[in-house]
């Protein structure tokens, strides 16, 4: 019972530092709006210097995906841990925008190594029979830190000093006291290799794999370009059109999305996971629609509706996708297919984002929302009818 108790102190303990490092890749969002202003840059160049990130956890993904397998995932951790540190450097030093990018890229490496590593971490720390359990303090860590992220930085910008530094340096803090808990929690990994046996994980896709996978990835696509506008985009609407300018509300609705996503995601044990991807696909919609209706009227509770029901789409639809894809592909390509699906998610996180950016200069920041909207909320669409029909098909 002990050894039980210390188990899930260390998985939590894991959950914690998985947490603060993802905090760290969305800690930047409240804050666009000053950087602007100082820097004098427009928002293109803040939907390029967001998706900079996506570029550093699909690099990582594709070169690097299974070193915490080869090398161990405590060492993996505190690599992940050293480009969190680096990226807020950078953000402290940044006097102009080769710095940003930078802290962006290096955040982007950082989320890459601790996203696959993390969750196994978790898990592996648990106790025998508490994979569920560890799946929640994994799923928890992950997107809850992403939310934490613009909460924390937004209620600082809004209510501390040193709006573009306090965030920063309270978060190399929190890194630091995750790298001193680290130290303290096991290896997990018996047989381990050197750094120089880690080869590049080439995503594939099995022929008994491709039909469940085309629908699962458009979803994953749509679910992360969703959380994309509002963690690149969504800052700039609520302070152009709807005059906000608290930085702590901004943080907020941000935050909002991610913690939604984690409770969709939470939800697919209820639903299970044949129902999970048409139902998240329709949250997607739904949210999409109320986010188009916030930029048609600008309405203020639009984009609070869209927040919360696009994000527990997404974490409905996204978990829904994973699951299926894993189900369907054979355990010697389960890790590469995997791979394939948060490669397409992480894609969907920065093109159509760039793209929001580059219509923007053209036709204005709301003409251009609603182009996104339209374009997803097809691609939702197709994908929830093409699984309704295969259901369809499949009870017949």
């Amino acid at each position: 019972m002990d050894g039980d108790r210390r188990k899930w102190r260390e998985c939590l303990l894991a959950g914690a530092v998985f947490a603060v490092c993802m905090a760290g890749t969305t800690l930047p969002t409240p804050l666009y709006g000053l950087y602007q202003e100082k820097f004098g840059f427009s928002e293109l160049t803040v939907t390029v210097v967001y998706a900079v990130y996506a570029f550093g956890v699909i690099g990582v993904l594709l070169l690097a995906g299974n070193a915490s397998d080869v090398v161990g995932r405590r060492p993996v951790l505190f690599v992940g841990l050293g480009f969190a540190a680096l990226s807020a450097v950078c953000f402290l030093c940044a006097t102009g925008l080769g710095w940003l990018y930078t802290g962006r890229l290096l955040s982007g490496l950082s989320a890459g190594l601790f996203t696959g590593a993390a969750t196994v971490y978790v898990m592996n720390l648990a106790p025998e029979g508490g994979v569920s359990r560890a799946t929640f303090v994994a799923t928890a860590a992950n997107l809850g830190g992403l939310g934490c992220g613009p909460l924390l930085a937004g209620l600082l910008a809004e209510y501390a000093p040193w709006p573009l530094y306090l965030p920063f340096i309270v978060h190399l803090v929190l890194v630091a006291g995750s790298a001193a808990v680290l130290l303290r929690l096991p290896e997990t990994v018996r047989e381990r290799h050197p750094v120089n046996t880690v080869r590049p994980q080439r995503p594939g896709l099995p022929p008994q794999v491709r039909a469940v996978f085309a629908p699962a990835a458009i979803a994953a696509f749509v679910g992360f370009a969703l959380l994309g506008v509002f963690t690149s985009v969504s800052p700039a609407f609520l302070t152009e059109s709807l005059d906000v300018h608290n930085h702590a509300v901004t943080g907020a609705i941000v935050a909002l999305a991610f913690f939604s996503s984690t409770g969709g995601q939470l939800a697919v044990g209820r639903f299970g996971t044949d129902r999970s991807l048409p139902l998240g696909c329709a949250g997607l919609f739904a949210g999409l629609a109320l986010l188009a209706g916030a930029l048609r009227w600008d309405l203020l509770w639009l984009v609070v509706m869209s927040a919360l029901v696009g994000g527990f789409g997404q974490g409905l639809a996204f978990r829904g996708a994973l699951s299926a894809v894993a189900g369907a592909a054979p355990p010697e390509s389960r890790a590469s297919v995997v791979s394939s699906l948060f490669v397409v998610a992480y894609t969907g996180i920065s093109l159509p984002v760039i793209g929001v950016g580059v219509l923007t200069t053209s036709i204005g920041l709301e003409e251009a929302g609603l182009v996104f909207i339209a374009c997803m909320a097809l691609l939702a669409t197709i994908a929830g009818v093409y699984l309704l029909r295969r259901a369809v098909r499949v009870s017949v």
